[in-house]
This record gives structure tokens, C-alpha cells and sequence, in this order.
């Protein structure tokens, strides 16, 4: 399951089967937001931002401030998977009104995890409480923009492995989405640099090229 269904929880995402069809914003906000998120990585940030704005309009229309907030930590994940970090301002202006799993995942996302309980997490997030530089904290993570930001956030606060590095990158690749890609290359070339491979930076630095569009 995508990130934005675990974040958006069943009341916002569908009804359940043989009952009433749930209310259009429902569907639309959930569109809405994927549209966000994968146009995002692609690297159309004003199309992310038009769609975001779309899916905070559909939720705006039920005055439900804790839906709102999952939705903000939603986007801020997004930009996570893509090594832009921040301190999620969107969703800070309504922490006050967010129930306890929007409090788990930003505290997720902020790097408190010591007294977080995995438990409150969503399923594909909590091996990184327990076991963060395991190999298979990443690979056995099957949804990709899940997978991203799993990296991205071992990343930031300084838990992951050489391998996790080239699975983030892989997994941006194998995806065709442009913003993260070009920050773990970036990543990889600093790395290469750093190490004397100036071979390996040039062969990085290619794909950069090619990802970018001047070649």
C-alpha cells in the first residue's frame, strides 16, 4: 500500500466493499495526492504544488484539522525521498490538532525515534526503530515511494549503508523520477570523490549529464 493510503487512513480513502460509495472528496483528495507526490519526484514542482493545493481543497472542505495534518506530512515525505529536508512547516501550524499516529510519523520524519513506538508507525516504517542498517530494511520494503523515503530519512540522520544508498538510486531510476535521482547521484559523486575513484565519479557524473538533459 502507497504511503498516502497509510497516511490518509481507511475514513479518507475508501469505504468498505457493499457499503455506500464514500463522498467524492474522498477520491479526490486521495487522486489528488498521488498526482502530488509522483509529480513531485518527477521534478514538476508547480504541477505538485497545483495538485497539492487540489487535495488540501477537498480536505479543507470537511473542517477535519487531523486530516489536513496527514496530508502536510504526506508532502513532507515526499520531499524526504528526495533529500530535501525541513521541519514539515505545513504541518507544524496544525501539530496541535493531529491525532497520535500524525505525532508518530513526524516523529519519524524529525528523527526522534528513541521513544517512538513501532508500533505506531506504519508497517513498512518500523524495521527502521529496530534494526535501521539491517540489508534488508530497504529491500523488503515493496512499495518504491515508501522505499525512497525510508532511505532518504536513514540517510539524513546518518544511518545508511553504501548499498542502501545504491538501492535509493536504483529505485529512482527504475521509476523514471528525475528529482530524486539527480540527489542520489549526487550523493554517489561525493562519495566517489571522496574515495579517489574518479573514474567511477566521471561514469556518475554521465548520468547526471543525461538525467539533466545536456547530453
Amino acid at each position: 500500500m502507497r504511503p498516502i493510503a497509510l497516511l490518509l487512513a481507511v475514513s479518507l480513502l475508501a469505504a468498505c466493499a457493499g457499503s455506500p460509495p464514500p463522498p467524492s472528496w474522498q477520491a479526490n483528495a486521495r487522486s489528488a495526492l498521488d498526482y502530488a507526490t509522483r509529480a513531485y519526484l518527477a521534478g514538476d514542482s508547480r504541477l505538485a504544488e497545483r495538485d497539492f493545493a487540489r487535495a488540501r481543497a477537498e480536505i479543507a472542505r470537511t473542517g477535519r484539522l487531523d486530516l489536513l495534518a496527514r496530508a502536510e506530512l504526506a508532502h513532507c515525505a515526499a520531499r524526504a525521498a528526495s533529500l530535501e529536508f525541513d521541519d514539515c512547516p505545513g504541518y507544524q501550524a496544525l501539530a496541535q490538532d493531529a491525532g497520535l499516529a500524525e505525532r508518530a510519523y513526524a516523529e519519524l520524519l524529525a528523527g526522534r525515534w528513541t521513544q517512538l513506538d513501532k508500533a505506531s508507525l506504519p508497517a513498512q516504517y518500523q524495521q527502521l526503530l529496530t534494526a535501521p542498517a539491517a540489508p534488508t530494511v530497504l529491500t523488503a520494503i515493496a512499495d518504491p515511494v515508501s522505499r525512497m523515503i525510508a532511505a532518504g530519512l536513514l540517510f539524513r540522520y546518518g544511518q545508511l549503508t553504501p548499498e542502501g544508498i545504491s538501492i535509493a538510486t536504483e529505485t529512482a531510476s527504475a521509476e523514471g523520477w528525475r528529482r530524486p535521482l539527480l540527489a542520489w547521484l549526487g550523493v554517489q559523486m561525493q562519495r566517489a570523490k571522496a574515495a579517489g575513484d574518479f573514474d567511477g565519479a566521471a561514469r556518475i557524473q554521465r548520468r547526471i549529464t543525461v538525467v539533466t538533459g545536456a547530453l
